[in-house]
């Protein structure tokens, strides 16, 4: 039974129960940690994305992830984040000490005015932390991440997001395989890697299993994406450096020739400190239940300039 100002609607066979201000819901996308549907905010008069989370609470593992990410979530406050809007929004998480670690089409929104917003931060880590095997979908993972590295950095996203500009232009045939073909395919256009990037693989078997492939040469980006903007593929070549110490930044990537009549330095906006100390805390799964009400409960959303007219009018009718 609905709580009073709440209500029920079925979606892909799954209930979603929620206050009566959201209407018009509509799936948009689902994955392992649960689903995702758009809404019209009706007190608001926006659209809106709803996440809906699988076992939040399963074990205390899941409750601090969903922390986690509810933490993040409320981080972030960046107005918009195709390719310049993702670079200046990867820019701001960066600086917060971010890693999305799943940056794909499906986690980007783009509303009627092709503004754009970074979804989803379900696999996002503090820079620090050390890293879970498991992340970034299967088609977008950076090489550092499928040989097992435990400590990556912030340009693993940088070549996650070109990935889907490489995707398009035919030149990876993505399926759904296993993270060898993949790594089979990245080696046949980025060359085989020299012994130092080698070295600085853990995972002896990956080591071992570069070793044994024959020497591949790298292919020129200019013949691969022929008739594109040199200065494009200038750029994707960059952010496609098979070395992470040698892959271009966001905000580097933000101040490249290709994106000069897009770029305004003086707003492309650095993040607060975003603190992590709950990081190393080990608590039950009741207590982490406990933060993250508190965390809802006291969030308080900027108004938004619709938001904002829509209470004048309001009132003026009263």
């Amino acid at each position: 039974m609905p709580k009073p100002d709440f209500h029920t609607v079925e979606l892909n066979k799954t209930e979603w129960e929620m206050p009566k201000r959201y209407s018009m819901l509509s799936p948009v996308g689902s994955g392992a940690y649960g689903q995702v549907c758009s809404a019209m905010d009706k007190k608001t008069s926006t659209k809106v994305a709803i996440k809906k989370l699988a076992r939040p609470f399963q074990t205390h593992i899941h409750a601090k992830r969903t922390y986690r990410e509810l933490r993040m979530l409320k981080h972030m406050d960046h107005e918009n984040f195709l390719i310049y809007q993702v670079l200046r929004g990867l820019k701001y998480i960066h600086s917060a000490g971010i890693i999305h670690r799943d940056l794909k089409p499906s986690n980007i929104a783009v509303n009627e005015d092709c503004e754009l917003k970074i979804l989803d931060f379900g696999l996002a880590r503090p820079t620090e932390s050390e890293m879970t095997g498991y992340v970034a979908t299967r088609w977008y993972r950076a090489p550092e991440i499928m040989l097992n590295w435990m400590h990556y950095n912030q340009t693993a996203v940088c070549l996650c997001s070109s990935t889907e500009v490489l995707a398009c232009c035919c030149c990876l045939a993505l399926s759904e395989n296993i993270d060898i073909q993949q790594l089979n395919l990245i080696m046949e256009l980025l060359g085989t890697p020299p012994q130092e990037y080698l070295n600085r693989i853990t995972s002896e078997s990956a080591r071992n299993y570069i070793r044994s492939l024959p020497h591949m040469r790298k292919k020129d980006f200019r013949q691969v994406f022929r008739g594109a903007n040199p200065l494009a593929v200038d750029l994707l070549e960059k952010m496609l450096e098979l070395d992470s110490e040698r892959r271009i930044t966001a905000v580097q990537a933000l101040a490249h020739p290709y994106l000069a009549q897009y770029a305004d330095p003086s707003d492309e906006p650095d993040s607060e400190p975003y603190d992590q100390s709950f990081e190393d805390m080990e608590l039950p799964t009741e207590k982490w239940k406990e933060l993250v009400y508190e965390e809802v409960t006291n969030f308080a959303p900027k108004p938004t300039v619709i938001a904002e007219e829509v209470e004048k009018a309001q009132a003026a009718a009263k």
